[in-house]
């Protein structure tokens, strides 16, 4: 069994190293402001409250498997994704990985970790292939907040939607079958990418985070395959029967 430290992840040496390939100072007006303005917790800010967000941030650049942020780092900044994908996990307390959720370009990471009292980030954040982000700064965010009430009322509104979600997620993955977390899972993928569906995670990564064995994901992959509810096409998905897992994913749907 892998030890892990108090943190929840392995001891130094048996994983790879915190590795950041480029940063640039981004200074004044510069690039983060239209995609700031279109991240889900800044949507409808004031021009000059999104000035004061931006101030002080940097552009960096990470490889596929990088490390963006440990567990139990100091949250000195926040994350906004401009291209590629970040994924942020955990290590058990065995030492396996588990991957809470994947973010996509125009989405923030980690900004609830900016008013933890601990002052560290609760996850790792990793990038999955090659990504461009931006680091915005703690207190940037917090002097936004503490000068600008419509700017608080904003946070407190993307945290809340945020934390109902989970809770809804929590609910959800403690009272369905796999075969119906499956389908929800599929079913919102499909919503944002279309009839093609490429996964986000590993199969493995994807059985942890529907709290599944990878094995029995691989056998619901395959029934579903032979009865025709599903398509594999190369490395991507095609929902064929929708009815079908629409039917199975209905108790997910909440009615606000």
């Amino acid at each position: 069994m892998t030890k892990v430290n108090m943190f929840g992840m392995p001891p130094a040496g048996t994983q790879e190293g915190l590795v950041e390939r480029s940063a640039e100072a981004v200074g004044g007006d510069a690039a983060p402001l239209p995609l700031l303005s279109q991240a889900r917790p800044f949507r409808g800010v004031a021009p000059d409250v999104l000035r004061l967000l931006a101030r002080g941030a940097t552009a960096h650049r990470y490889e596929a498997g990088d490390l963006i942020f440990r567990e139990g780092d100091a949250a000195h900044s926040y994350l906004l994704v401009e291209d590629g994908q970040v994924e942020v996990f955990r290590y058990c307390y065995k030492g396996e990985e588990r991957v809470f959720q994947v973010f996509e370009p125009g989405q923030t990471v980690a900004e609830a970790a900016m008013f933890m009292p601990h002052g560290r980030y609760p996850m790792c954040a990793r990038s999955r292939a090659a990504v461009r982000l931006y680091r915005l700064r703690r207190e940037s965010l917090l002097a936004a907040c503490r000068g600008h009430p419509d700017m608080a009322m904003h946070m407190l509104t993307a945290l809340s939607h945020a934390l109902y979600m989970q809770v809804n997620k929590v609910d959800w993955i403690t009272s369905s079958s796999a075969s119906e977390r499956l389908a929800n899972y599929l079913l919102g993928l499909q919503s944002r990418q279309g009839s093609t569906i490429h996964l986000p995670l590993s199969q493995r990564q994807l059985a942890s985070h529907l709290g599944i064995r990878a094995e029995t994901l691989s056998r619901l992959f395959a029934d579903w395959q032979a009865r025709g509810y599903v398509a594999r096409k190369r490395n991507a998905w095609e929902v064929l029967d929708e009815a079908y897992l629409q039917e199975l994913a209905s108790p997910a749907r909440r009615s606000f």
